[in-house]
């Protein structure tokens, strides 16, 4: 209990605690009035209050994480529950019509069409119905469009879902998705089900250090017993793309999961002309533009190239405020998808003589040695984070499309690729060369190489070194040694590739040590415009030889 003391019309507050006879004694002894007041009661009270709030602060803090737990559960559940939408409507519409450029693998799956029209006709002839057709191919060569008009032809469901979207960070939530993936398309049958980028899921399970991912190797596992496991998928097609057939799981590939794979390549220059008649249908074209020109000057690229070039040609073209699109845009779209973003030459004279000259010197070289790529255009212009110029050369139909590189194509590409250095030693000296051909020597490298470790042209005899079948996953690059031959033959392989470069360099030089006032001319009309077409450079060099 408090004391209350009153000294001198004031007064002091002292706590008494029980039978405190001290305060007493001198509260006689000085005659101090006291006055006792008992306030346990609100001391009670106020406790009372303060273990009140406390309980309710912690029956809401409770009741705020019991919700939050309930939400994640029904997140959760709705990872696992979530499953593609049939987009019927839009997939009518699409047809092998409409897939340009790709009529051998259109071919090959029609029969997928006639089963899913009419299943009958194999259950008679005792074939059993295929279960999985998987794509492979460049990105951008058309899976895609292919699994829709198969979808299309056939007039059936289409089901069309990313691996990617399988995986969450929760294990088994993957496998739950691809259950309520085939139970969906199972009744909707016949129907077809489109697996984008496979390789995310059908990896080669037990790779890497430490193992695979639970989620994805358990995901793989009740994809593979969807489609070959206890129970049938009948009337349930799948149609997987990738673009990594290197890395997926035997268990995935083998017969009775995909029975049937189709490799899809670039297109060719007669299907390059098809893809681009089919893109040119929304777009004003110019009657100047010939279609078959840019066929042919496209060498390489896929269906989404072609598709991209002529959009950008049609964004230059809005850009001047032309109604028609000219070949002028498809030029600088065309520059644009080759190398990006172009950016001004260097404004140091001295430096920018130096590049002219690495510039000129690989297209002599180029223009003199026999070779089936054809120049088109040498500017001093640059892509951004690049050093020199760009010399641009049409690479050979025929050697694209075949696939087959000679010893001499190999070799002279080397040699076309030391002509910038080449240059630079004749006017400049070998000790003032600089970094600038830096890329071309890394494409030296990677072509002796070559020629070298993988196709047996050299001295070390016909024998691969580096073999194709090496894994592509980390922990086996560790752990295992992808040299599979002595430190011996290594040191062999090394000289032989050093000896391509040194008598490339030489070839190069020699052919351009006799020419320095033909560059010196070049070099000067390069600096002026800034960009040379081949045919200009071409008529130089003739009129040149024509006199020496």
């Amino acid at each position: 209990m408090p004391t209350h003391f009153s000294v001198s019309n004031s007064s002091i507050y002292i706590p008494e605690f029980y039978n405190d006879q001290k305060i007493l004694r001198i509260s006689d002894e000085y005659n101090i009035p006291l006055t006792v007041s008992d306030n346990r009661a609100e001391e009670r009270l106020a406790s009372l209050i303060t273990g009140l709030g406390l309980t309710l602060i912690f029956l809401i803090s409770l009741s705020f994480l019991i919700r939050r737990s309930s939400k994640l559960l029904n997140n959760m559940h709705n990872f696992s529950s979530r499953s593609p939408e049939v987009k019927e409507e839009d997939i009518t519409k699409f047809t092998f019509d409409d897939v340009a450029g790709l009529n051998e693998e259109s071919d090959e799956l029609k029969e997928i069409v006639t089963f899913l029209k009419n299943p009958q006709l194999l259950i008679d002839l005792g074939a059993k119905t295929p279960k999985g057709v998987l794509l492979v191919g460049p990105p951008g060569t058309g899976k895609t469009l292919l699994a829709k008009a198969i979808a299309g032809e056939a007039n059936v469901p289409f089901f069309s879902i990313s691996a990617s979207e399988f995986v969450e960070m929760f294990v088994g939530v993957g496998a739950s998705r691809v259950r309520n993936l085939f139970k969906k398309a199972k009744s909707k049958s016949p129907c077809i089900v489109f697996i984008d980028e496979i390789d995310s899921i059908g990896r080669e399970r037990g790779n890497g250090i430490g193992g695979g991912n639970d989620e994805r190797e358990q995901t793989l596992n009740q994809l593979l017993t969807e489609m070959d496991g206890f129970e049938p998928n009948n009337g349930v097609i799948v149609i997987a793309a990738t673009n990594r057939p290197d890395v997926l799981d035997q268990a995935l590939t083998r017969p009775g999961r995909f029975d049937r794979r189709i490799d899809l390549s670039l297109p060719d220059r007669k299907a390059r002309l098809r893809i681009l008649s089919v893109h040119a249908r929304s777009k004003p074209l110019c009657d100047s533009v010939n279609l078959i020109d840019w066929a042919a000057k496209t060498p390489g690229f896929s269906g989404a190239d072609l598709q991209n070039l002529l959009n950008e040609a049609a964004i230059h073209a809005a850009r001047s405020d032309k109604p028609r699109i000219t070949n002028i845009e498809i030029d600088k779209a065309l520059e644009k998808v080759r190398f990006g973003v172009l950016s001004k030459p260097l404004t140091d004279q001295t430096k920018k003589r130096q590049i002219a000259y690495q510039i000129i010197g690989k297209t002599l070289v180029a223009l003199l040695i026999p070779t089936q790529d054809r120049l088109e255009k040498i500017s001093l212009f640059k892509s951004l984070g690049d050093i020199s110029g760009m010399t641009y050369f049409t690479p050979d139909e025929d050697t694209v499309d075949s696939g087959l590189l000679t010893r001499n194509y190999i070799y002279n590409k080397i040699v076309v690729s030391l002509g910038s250095r080449a240059a630079e030693i004749i006017i400049y000296g070998a000790k003032e060369v600089t970094q600038g051909s830096q890329k071309d020597l890394e494409n030296v490298y990677f072509w002796a190489n070559q020629m070298v470790t993988k196709f047996g042209f050299s001295d070390l005899g016909p024998i691969a070194y580096d073999s194709e079948k090496n894994t592509l996953f980390l922990g086996k690059d560790i752990i295992r040694n992808k040299k599979e031959y002595s430190q011996q033959t290594s040191m062999e392989i090394d000289k032989q590739i050093i000896s391509i470069a040194n008598k490339a360099i030489n070839h190069a030089i020699n052919l351009l040590s006799d020419k320095v006032e033909l560059m010196d001319i070049l070099v000067d009309e390069l600096i002026i415009n800034e960009t040379l077409e081949s045919e200009y450079v071409i008529k130089y060099l003739n009129d040149y030889l024509a006199v020496h």
